[in-house]
């Protein structure tokens, strides 16, 4: 019976050293604020983008859960799309489906671009190609720059993503700041609870073990 009761506490030690990696492992969320200290600004003088931002996005890993930041100073909008070719068409005109959404500073899908100095927080909720733009000036700030493309990835134990994105995204707040993290609920509470039920199980059963010994 000691050789039962030892072989309980070596799986106990190897459960418990499990639970600790998987807990190790966890990555934190990020707030992605675009286009870094340039914000998301097009200058009306030159004509051009404050800043490359497909070399800024191509620089950084994105994942479900994460947010972008856009720094507006007023004169651009911010566009988000799973469609490919109203990204490279930089205009709504051909998009007649639910792939597409305008980000203010209050919420999807609201209007034009926000007043000078907004602050939009944009959640990253659908993996694969995710496409920003600016759909400013009939199109021309996109063309001009204002626009990049990044692949959003997930990270281990997230759920599976729904078989096509919402409408219109959840509303976020304006008042999240980047030094601010989004709740971590997509990772789901439960997964990281289990290191102190695998603890308490295989206790368990080395108490029965030994008593029974």
């Amino acid at each position: 019976m000691a050789t039962v009761a030892a072989a309980a506490v070596a799986l106990m030690v190897v459960a418990l050293a499990a639970a600790g990696a998987s807990a190790d492992s966890f990555q934190p969320y990020t707030n992605h604020t675009v286009g870094g200290a340039a914000g998301w600004v097009f200058n009306a003088v030159s004509k051009k983008a404050s800043t490359d931002y497909s070399a800024w996005a191509s620089k950084r890993s994105f994942f479900v859960g994460d947010y972008l930041i856009f720094t507006n100073n007023g004169n651009s909008t911010v566009i988000q799309t799973y469609n490919r070719t109203t990204y490279r068409l930089c205009s709504l005109d051909q998009d007649y489906g639910n792939l597409t959404s305008q980000w203010t500073s209050d919420a999807a899908d609201g209007g034009g671009a926000g007043s000078g100095g907004d602050l939009i927080p944009v959640p990253l909720t659908e993996d694969g190609g995710n496409y920003f733009f600016s759909s400013a000036d009939g199109g021309a700030q996109c063309r001009n720059g204002m626009k990049f493309h990044i692949v959003v990835l997930h990270r281990q134990g997230q759920p599976s993503p729904s078989p096509s994105p919402a409408a219109s995204p959840p509303s976020v707040s304006a008042e999240l700041s980047p030094s601010i993290q989004p709740q971590a609920d997509l990772n789901g509470g439960g997964r990281r609870g289990r290191g102190p039920w695998a603890l308490s199980t295989f206790v368990g059963i080395l108490l029965l073990l030994m008593s029974s010994g």
